[in-house]
């Protein structure tokens, strides 16, 4: 026989998986597949620039559909299994608890391909922070967000490594770009783009007054991995230059770092912390090839938030997030006005539920 406490666990489990489920999401799937899939049968489809696109698409619609309907089979099962030994004399809860485990696994990854399953979501990501207003606090403040960042992909066991990085004269750093990469990484932090802002009492400040700060984050998914844009390299300038981090075996010995700047739109990328030159070519011409790629998609699409988001100032008005530690402790988003006290906990990689807020509110 079932316990009382395993009955709980199945109901808790059910009511999950009713949570999870919403016919009119399925029909709305179903009819984009339909619409997907006469596109992809046209005859004219292979001549279409956006064609790897539409197929990507298709396949993440099919699979969302069919993870959908595998939760709803689950939940039947687990009906069933609830109804059938209910009242039997064989003792099931072991057996049962092992299946509720696997289940809610099931519902936990479909939760999370759920919210992920826009076509750059499961794209490696490169993420860059400038300062903005706030003069030498911003610059600290942009290092501050930096190590919030690092903090997160070390959690997330990601991996992760810093491309560029301009250092402030008096503290803190004027700009920086990271590589992750694993599981979603565009997918979990695209909603970190845009601008942050930070409310405290300045250490740069003798007497002590409260200062506000913002700095810029800009998160664009590697798309030079999907698919390659033509560049004339008559349109191309790169220059080679001595690294400015803070440390490592070429700094300021060997001019080993490198930008590379498109003439034509004026979008540059720099990389200085690869072994080489070489290397850190190859990599800036991966971020640049990125931009680009944003640029002709946001184009053709006519929008400029599809991918990036709005180009937003890092000043007064424009923030996303504010982080406040005087006169009291607060971080908010204002998109979705989730908040939390635990301002230090934040500053420490705990994001997650700002990452999810966001998402949830996506769809």
């Amino acid at each position: 026989m079932i316990s009382d406490e395993v009955k709980r666990e199945i109901e808790q489990t059910l009511e999950r998986i009713n949570g999870t489920l919403d016919n009119e999401w399925l029909k709305e799937k179903e009819e984009k597949l339909k619409e997907l899939q006469n596109i992809s049968s046209s005859n004219d489809f292979w001549k279409r620039e956006d064609t790897k696109e539409i197929l990507k698409t298709l396949s993440l619609v099919k699979k969302e559909i069919e993870k959908y309907l595998e939760i709803k089979r689950l939940r039947d099962d687990i009906s069933v299994l609830k109804e059938l030994y209910g009242n039997s004399v064989e003792a099931m809860d072991a057996e049962i608890r092992n299946m509720l485990k696997d289940a809610n696994n099931k519902i936990h990854n479909w939760e999370i391909e759920r919210y992920l399953s826009d076509p750059y979501d499961d794209l490696n990501a490169f993420l860059s922070l400038s300062s903005g207003a706030g003069g030498v606090d911003a610059q600290d403040w942009t290092e501050m967000l930096l190590r919030m960042y690092l903090k997160w992909t070390e959690r997330k066991n990601f991996n992760v490594r810093l491309l560029d990085e301009m250092v402030g004269e008096e503290a803190g750093i004027k700009s920086a770009t990271i590589y992750v990469k694993n599981e979603f990484p565009y997918g979990l932090l695209k909603g970190e783009a845009g601008v942050h802002r930070l409310v405290r009492i300045s250490p740069f400040d003798a007497n002590k007054r409260r200062h506000t700060s913002f700095a810029l984050v800009e998160v664009i998914p590697e798309l030079g991995e999907v698919e390659d844009v033509e560049i004339d390299e008559k349109d191309l300038k790169i220059d080679i230059f001595r690294a400015s981090g803070h440390g490592g075996q070429n700094v300021q010995k060997v001019e080993t770092a490198v930008r590379i700047t498109h003439l034509p739109t004026g979008i540059s990328a720099e990389c200085q912390n690869e072994r080489s030159q070489l290397q850190n070519k190859n990599m800036a011409m991966k971020v640049l090839k990125s931009r680009l790629l944003m640029l002709k998609k946001r184009e053709q699409q006519k929008t400029i938030n599809e991918i990036k988001g709005e180009f937003k100032s890092a000043e007064w008005g424009n923030e996303i997030r504010s982080y406040v530690l005087q006169p009291y402790k607060l971080v908010k988003d204002h998109r979705t006005n989730y908040e939390t006290g635990k301002v230090d906990e934040v500053l420490e990689g705990d994001i997650d539920e700002f990452i999810w807020a966001y998402l949830k509110s996506q769809k």
